[in-house]
């Protein structure tokens, strides 16, 4: 064999060898986002289809008899006669109002909660007293605690206050804080180096004025990112909303979908309707995530939480 026939070409680069590992994970990697999206495609077909002729063609991947008529009844575009006549149930939704509601009720638990809980983890994270790390222990154990062994106290609550049917009532149970997000901003906070609170002490700053013109202003990464986590969870709520906005002035978007699933003449759900109000009542979630996703996953790697 030749001298230059044992050296690689000028100009191209070694091939390497395929590496099977990485293969089998790529593809598994496609085959779950394919798993994860292909709701958000179905949902979007049938939102996209007629309801009288979706359980007859079931199983077709493509909208069944394309039509906007799930939108226009979601709008209130369409007639009540229109409504039936497109296998709908004919049910009026103020969808703007309920959107309005929830818009509403939304930002009331993310101001108030991220705002308490800020303190709240301050205070577990910087502040000494006695039995501090087992208060912190205990709070933190309410985790474990399902939602649903809360609720009828919460609605007792609610109820003897006077509150049912109304903004207060449906954010008052997570307004303040939640162990979640105490925990998120205290692992952040310890690792904001003493030397700094210590430096502004020794200019005169208090407690107080340190934790808004200092230890806020840092923490502004985080503190975004609980509140787009704790506006997501708010906005999708359905069962405690339920329970305590019954009221159509204060009913949310999640609560107002089930119109959508009362009876048809034709004996079946307006699924149609349904998917295009479902898909509709997504679209500001995905677009907050998309807008601030990339900040949430660095914010939780940064907090330590694994």
């Amino acid at each position: 064999m030749s001298v230059s026939a044992a050296r690689p070409v000028a100009g191209r680069r070694p091939r390497r060898p395929v590496d099977a590992g990485r293969v089998l994970a790529r593809v598994a990697l496609a085959i779950m986002i394919v798993v994860t999206l292909f709701p958000f495609y179905w949902m979007l077909r049938t939102a996209f289809s007629d309801n009288r002729y979706l359980a007859a063609d079931a199983g077709n991947l493509l909208p069944t008899h394309f039509t906007l008529g799930g939108f226009e009844r979601v709008f209130g575009l369409a007639t009540r006669e229109d409504a039936i006549a497109q296998g709908g149930s004919g049910a009026s939704i103020d969808f703007w109002g309920y959107l309005r509601n929830t818009l509403i009720v939304a930002v009331l638990v993310t101001a108030g909660q991220v705002f308490f809980s800020a303190m709240a983890a301050y205070a577990f994270a910087r502040m000494r007293f006695r039995g501090r790390d087992a208060l912190f222990a205990v709070f933190l154990s309410a985790l474990m605690v399902p939602t649903i062994f809360t609720a009828i106290p919460n609605f007792v609550l609610i109820r003897e206050l006077g509150l049912l049917n109304t903004y207060a009532g449906i954010a008052l149970p997570t307004f303040f804080m939640t162990p979640f997000a105490i925990f998120f901003l205290r692992q952040f906070f310890m690792n904001v180096p003493r030397e700094l609170e210590e430096a502004a002490l020794l200019d005169g700053a208090g407690r107080i004025r340190s934790f808004f013109r200092l230890i806020l202003p840092i923490s502004a990464a985080p503190i975004t990112t609980l509140a787009v986590l704790t506006f997501i969870q708010s906005w999708n709520d359905y069962f405690w909303p339920l329970l305590v906005g019954q009221d159509d002035s204060v009913r949310v978007l999640t609560v107002a979908l089930a119109t959508f699933r009362s009876q048809t003449p034709q004996g079946s759900p307006d699924w149609a309707g349904l998917m295009g109000a479902t898909l509709l009542a997504a679209v500001p979630i995905l677009i907050v995530f998309l807008a601030l996703g990339k900040r949430i996953v660095n914010s939780i790697g940064h907090s330590g939480i694994k």
